[in-house]
């Protein structure tokens, strides 16, 4: 399965381009839609969604149009949005029940078998007669895949899901997306990026509307090997190591700064350092932001 995006562009009218001529084509699994906050993740997410639609571009599924025949597109498709509503009163299983008549589960014994297996799947079969309103922040997050796994999608489009979510959630949350993964394109967008590299192979990291780069999880990072150097300095000499370095990451440690700097030469006093996808997502961002012109 191939989704592919092409020159995808939306502007909305108090003038914010969301997303500039963006480029992305994906296969099955773990995709991870990397970026800080208003980078233009969600209105990207919303658009593949069938949800919203952009000023300028194409999205096509296997070669089916996204954004012409989006009745046909959502029999494909699972969302799972930033937020999503609940009926507190509803206990899981009848909602699931629910909503799979809705996605056109009409068989009453099919319905029920699929809704079984996917509390199941999503941890949720001990609390099916619960009522969703004294869910907690983690058990919610499970019912919001569950809901989206519904009528078996061959896309699955999941927005910032794990912010709020304590470790133990956290992984157990990473574990449900990399086991339905394997036969369906899986799209995460975050911005944290523990969870892309955690469990997605390939990412894109979006900034201001635009794809910085896109490709490999590990290829990003070993195009930074050998070029990250870290210090620990005190705190008085942040101001002075940053105008003369290029400063990817500081970190708090033991009342001084930690400071990752990338250069291609070891710079004076530096050590070498492993790089990871927090210097490339930095490294991507930084670079970006510099090159903007001034306001």
């Amino acid at each position: 399965m191939e989704l592919r995006i092409e020159r995808l562009s939306k502007t909305y009218p108090n003038g914010v381009q969301a997303l500039r001529e963006v480029d992305l084509t994906l296969g099955n699994g773990m995709f991870g839609l990397l970026g800080p906050n208003g980078a233009g993740k969600t209105t990207l997410m919303r658009i593949i969604a069938t949800l919203q639609a952009p000023d300028a571009g194409t999205v096509t599924l296997d070669g089916l149009d996204v954004l012409r025949r989006k009745p046909d597109v959502r029999k494909f498709l699972g969302y799972l949005p930033q937020d999503f509503g609940l009926h507190p009163e509803v206990t899981a299983e009848r909602m699931l029940d629910h909503i799979a008549l809705l996605k056109g589960l009409s068989d009453s014994r099919a319905r029920r078998r699929e809704v079984r297996s996917i509390l199941r799947l999503t941890n949720l079969e001990d609390v099916r007669r619960r009522r969703l309103g004294s869910f907690s922040g983690g058990m919610r997050q499970r019912f919001g895949i569950a809901q989206a796994l519904l009528g078996s999608p061959r896309l699955l489009v999941v927005d910032e899901p794990t912010a709020g979510l304590d470790p133990e959630e956290r992984l157990r949350f990473h574990n449900i997306l990399s086991e339905i993964s394997a036969e369906r394109i899986v799209i995460l967008s975050t911005h944290i990026v523990d969870d892309v590299r955690q469990i997605c192979g390939r990412m894109a990291i979006l900034h201001k509307g635009r794809i910085l780069q896109a490709g490999g999880t590990e290829e990003a990072v070993r195009r930074l090997s050998g070029k990250i150097w870290r210090r620990v300095i005190r705190k008085e000499e942040a101001a002075d190591i940053d105008g003369r370095y290029n400063v990817l990451v500081s970190r708090m440690f033991a009342g001084n700064l930690e400071v990752d700097v990338m250069s291609d030469h070891r710079p004076d006093g530096f050590g070498p350092a492993d790089a990871d996808l927090e210097h490339a997502y930095f490294a991507s961002v930084k670079g970006a932001a510099a090159a903007l012109p001034a306001a």
